[in-house]
Protein backbone atom coordinates (compact mmCIF):
# COMPACT_ATOMS: atom_id res chain seq x y z
CA UNK A 1 0.00 0.00 0.00
CA UNK A 2 1.31 3.46 -0.76
CA UNK A 3 0.31 6.95 0.28
CA UNK A 4 -1.38 7.28 -3.10
CA UNK A 5 -4.04 4.72 -2.08
CA UNK A 6 -7.28 5.79 -0.40
CA UNK A 7 -6.62 6.77 3.20
CA UNK A 8 -9.29 5.85 5.76
CA UNK A 9 -9.42 4.92 9.44
CA UNK A 10 -8.53 1.28 8.71
CA UNK A 11 -5.38 2.20 6.78
CA UNK A 12 -2.15 1.15 8.51
CA UNK A 13 -0.96 4.70 7.74
CA UNK A 14 -3.27 5.95 10.54
CA UNK A 15 -2.92 5.39 14.29
CA UNK A 16 -6.10 3.26 14.47
CA UNK A 17 -4.81 1.09 11.61
CA UNK A 18 -1.34 0.88 13.17
CA UNK A 19 -2.70 -0.25 16.56
CA UNK A 20 -5.18 -2.64 14.95
CA UNK A 21 -2.27 -4.35 13.16
CA UNK A 22 -0.27 -4.33 16.41
CA UNK A 23 -3.19 -6.01 18.21
CA UNK A 24 -3.00 -8.72 15.54
CA UNK A 25 0.72 -9.16 16.23
CA UNK A 26 2.02 -7.15 13.26
CA UNK A 27 4.38 -4.20 13.62
CA UNK A 28 4.01 -2.06 10.49
CA UNK A 29 5.89 1.04 9.43
CA UNK A 30 5.63 3.44 6.57
CA UNK A 31 8.73 3.38 4.41
CA UNK A 32 9.33 6.28 2.04
CA UNK A 33 9.87 4.94 -1.47
CA UNK A 34 11.81 8.10 -2.36
CA UNK A 35 14.30 8.50 0.52
CA UNK A 36 13.98 5.26 2.53
CA UNK A 37 12.93 6.95 5.80
CA UNK A 38 11.19 4.49 8.16
CA UNK A 39 8.09 6.11 9.69
CA UNK A 40 6.93 4.75 13.04
CA UNK A 41 4.07 4.91 13.66
CA UNK A 42 3.30 5.02 9.94
CA UNK A 43 1.95 8.18 8.36
CA UNK A 44 0.86 9.07 4.83
CA UNK A 45 3.69 11.56 4.20
CA UNK A 46 7.42 11.27 4.83
CA UNK A 47 8.77 13.58 7.51
CA UNK A 48 12.23 13.25 5.93
CA UNK A 49 11.52 14.51 2.41
CA UNK A 50 7.78 15.28 2.35
CA UNK A 51 6.97 12.63 -0.26
CA UNK A 52 3.55 10.96 -0.22
CA UNK A 53 5.07 7.90 -1.89
CA UNK A 54 4.97 5.81 1.31
CA UNK A 55 4.73 2.02 1.38
CA UNK A 56 3.64 -0.03 4.38
CA UNK A 57 6.12 -2.73 5.37
CA UNK A 58 6.38 -5.20 8.26
CA UNK A 59 9.08 -4.41 10.78
CA UNK A 60 11.20 -6.54 13.11
CA UNK A 61 10.16 -6.45 16.76
CA UNK A 62 13.77 -6.48 17.90
CA UNK A 63 16.18 -3.62 18.34
CA UNK A 64 18.38 -1.70 20.76
CA UNK A 65 17.76 1.07 23.23
CA UNK A 66 18.76 4.32 21.55
CA UNK A 67 17.82 6.63 24.42
CA UNK A 68 15.87 6.22 27.67
CA UNK A 69 14.57 8.02 30.72
CA UNK A 70 12.66 7.36 33.92
CA UNK A 71 9.23 8.86 34.53
CA UNK A 72 9.10 9.94 38.17
CA UNK A 73 6.01 12.18 37.99
CA UNK A 74 3.37 10.40 35.91
CA UNK A 75 -0.30 11.29 35.56
CA UNK A 76 -2.13 10.61 38.87
CA UNK A 77 -3.68 7.38 37.53
CA UNK A 78 -0.17 5.90 37.05
CA UNK A 79 1.39 7.10 40.33
CA UNK A 80 1.71 3.53 41.61
CA UNK A 81 3.81 2.60 38.55
CA UNK A 82 6.42 5.34 39.08
CA UNK A 83 9.20 5.39 38.44
CA UNK A 84 8.97 3.59 35.10
CA UNK A 85 11.27 3.48 32.11
CA UNK A 86 10.49 4.90 28.66
CA UNK A 87 12.87 4.41 25.73
CA UNK A 88 13.40 5.27 22.12
CA UNK A 89 14.26 1.94 20.50
CA UNK A 90 16.04 1.68 17.20
CA UNK A 91 14.59 -1.39 15.53
CA UNK A 92 16.80 -3.72 13.52
CA UNK A 93 15.28 -2.08 10.40
CA UNK A 94 16.57 1.36 11.45
CA UNK A 95 13.16 2.76 12.39
CA UNK A 96 12.70 4.20 15.86
CA UNK A 97 9.74 3.66 18.17
CA UNK A 98 9.14 5.09 21.63
CA UNK A 99 7.62 2.87 24.30
CA UNK A 100 7.69 1.64 27.82
CA UNK A 101 10.47 -0.75 28.88
CA UNK A 102 9.62 -3.57 31.27
CA UNK A 103 12.74 -3.00 33.39
CA UNK A 104 13.95 -0.60 36.03
CA UNK A 105 15.88 2.43 34.83
CA UNK A 106 19.07 1.22 36.52
CA UNK A 107 18.84 -2.14 34.73
CA UNK A 108 18.97 -0.78 31.15
CA UNK A 109 21.52 1.08 29.07
CA UNK A 110 22.13 2.49 25.61
CA UNK A 111 22.57 -0.37 23.14
CA UNK A 112 20.76 -2.97 25.24
CA UNK A 113 18.79 -5.42 23.06
CA UNK A 114 15.01 -5.44 23.49
CA UNK A 115 12.00 -7.08 21.89
CA UNK A 116 8.58 -5.55 21.39
CA UNK A 117 5.54 -7.14 22.99
CA UNK A 118 2.00 -5.98 23.64
CA UNK A 119 -0.50 -6.25 26.45
CA UNK A 120 -3.97 -4.99 27.26
CA UNK A 121 -4.33 -1.69 29.09
CA UNK A 122 -4.69 -1.83 32.86
CA UNK A 123 -7.71 -0.15 34.46
CA UNK A 124 -5.50 2.81 35.39
CA UNK A 125 -4.19 3.15 31.82
CA UNK A 126 -7.73 2.83 30.46
CA UNK A 127 -8.75 5.80 32.62
CA UNK A 128 -6.26 7.94 30.65
CA UNK A 129 -7.18 6.66 27.18
CA UNK A 130 -9.52 8.36 24.77
CA UNK A 131 -12.59 6.32 23.86
CA UNK A 132 -11.17 5.27 20.49
CA UNK A 133 -7.93 4.12 22.18
CA UNK A 134 -9.54 1.70 24.65
CA UNK A 135 -9.08 -1.34 22.40
CA UNK A 136 -5.51 -0.45 21.40
CA UNK A 137 -2.81 -2.61 22.97
CA UNK A 138 0.02 -1.09 24.96
CA UNK A 139 3.39 -1.81 23.38
CA UNK A 140 6.14 -2.67 25.82
CA UNK A 141 9.79 -3.46 25.17
CA UNK A 142 11.22 -6.45 27.02
CA UNK A 143 14.98 -6.78 27.62
CA UNK A 144 16.43 -9.77 25.78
Amino acid sequence: MSGEDRLDVDSPLTLPGFFSALADGDLLAGVCADCGEVLLPPRPACYGCGSRNVDVEPQPKTGEIYSYTAVHTPPPALEDDAPYTIAVVELDSGGRLTGRVDANYDAVGIGDPVELGTRALTDEERSLALEHELEWPLHVFEPV
